[in-house]
């Protein structure tokens, strides 16, 4: 666990490791996890997985302790309250 002596030093890290990880990256393939993927993780919803050019896969779930599948909200020019549910 990573332990930070100040709010801003935790989210200069986490800042950190999101550009490490996304910044530059495009996503490749996109598709619903599927009833076998879901059971083995213990989830009763499937969320959207999605996978980097770098074979990074990207897994919505329902909070950082990965209890559950969670949905992607969105908002472009045409929608602003867009959503991708989960199954």
């Amino acid at each position: 666990m990573i332990v930070m002596n100040k709010k801003e030093d935790l989210e200069k890290h986490w800042n950190r490791k999101a550009q490490q990880v996304l910044e530059g990256r495009t996503i490749a393939k996109v598709f619903y996890m599927n009833e076998a993927e879901a059971d083995e993780w213990g989830w009763y919803k499937r969320p959207i997985i999605m996978v980097l050019d770098d074979d990074t896969q990207l897994i919505v779930s329902a909070d950082d302790e990965g209890n559950d599948g969670g949905s992607i909200f969105y908002a472009n020019k045409e929608e602003l309250d867009g959503v991708l549910p989960t199954l």
